[in-house]
């Protein structure tokens, strides 16, 4: 299960104002904390920052790397942007993301056949943003085609199906999880990923409802997620279905994360 670690985004106030005052020690300490935690690679935002993203995110991805040898997942939508920070990472990245709307794709798609990334594809158009499970599979499938066209293996595709609030859209948990489980099994090789949160805006313990979503996603072959690695209660959860689903063999890394002290 691949863990992309989502802490350090200026969408979150305490984040903004790091970057705001070039606050080195804080934003190291997003980043080794998520490290130390299980993540994969650590994504790095500076979205907020309009007219001035670019110069706050490479700082950005600069500082996480000097505290951690983890690589790096480059959010943002502007191509510009991403193509001036990916000669400033140490190791292969991960890009957050490309839609099906063609700017984006045709701005960043070159890149990530270029550099051999990893590449994160929103099951949106310029027109769709996927809601039932059958738009998220046709849009999934233009994705596919566009990046297998490009000459980027299926293996570095990450699809997120998209997941909207349960407040608003009763049926997007079950759209979401009946899509990843079509995409996996119609795609051989692709990946699956999903942000947690947007499920839960609008109702009381939101805590609660994601990682219960968490768990029902991954048994649907959601195998990889954005989310914070350092809620042990999370953390605890995705150890525990992966245990179920016979995705940790005899329960190793289950019962090691319960020696760290990591099971809630």
């Amino acid at each position: 299960m691949l863990i992309v670690a989502e802490r350090i985004n200026s969408s979150r106030r305490s984040i903004e104002r790091a970057l705001e005052a070039n606050d080195v020690n804080l934003i190291q300490a997003e980043a080794t904390a998520q490290a130390a935690a299980g993540a994969d690679y650590i994504d790095v935002n500076a979205g907020t920052f309009i007219g001035d993203e670019l110069d706050r995110l490479k700082w950005a991805v600069e500082i996480v790397q000097e505290a951690v040898d983890l690589p790096i997942c480059i959010d943002s939508p502007d191509a510009a942007v991403i193509e001036a920070v990916v000669p400033l990472v140490k190791r292969s990245p991960m890009i957050n993301s490309i839609t099906l709307e063609p700017l984006r794709l045709e701005g960043i798609l070159p890149m990530v056949a270029e550099h051999g990334t990893k590449v994160i594809g929103l099951c949106q158009s310029e027109d769709t943003m996927a809601e039932s499970a059958e738009e998220k599979l046709q849009l999934a499938s233009q994705l596919v085609e566009r990046v297998t066209k490009a000459g980027i293996p299926l293996d570095d595709l990450y699809i997120d199906p998209l997941v909207y609030p349960l407040a608003t859209n009763p049926q997007s948990a079950l759209a979401t999880m009946d899509g990843i489980g079509r995409i996996m099994e119609e795609f051989p090789g692709v990946h699956t990923i999903c942000g947690l949160t947007n499920i839960s805006y609008g109702v009381p313990k939101r805590k609660l409802m994601n990682r219960t979503f968490l768990v029902t996603a991954i048994s649907r072959g959601l195998d990889a997620v954005i989310l914070d690695p350092t809620d042990n209660h999370l953390f605890g959860a995705l150890k525990a279905v992966l245990a179920l689903i016979s995705k940790d063999e005899y329960c190793i890394d289950y019962i090691g994360a319960f020696r760290e002290g990591r099971l809630e």
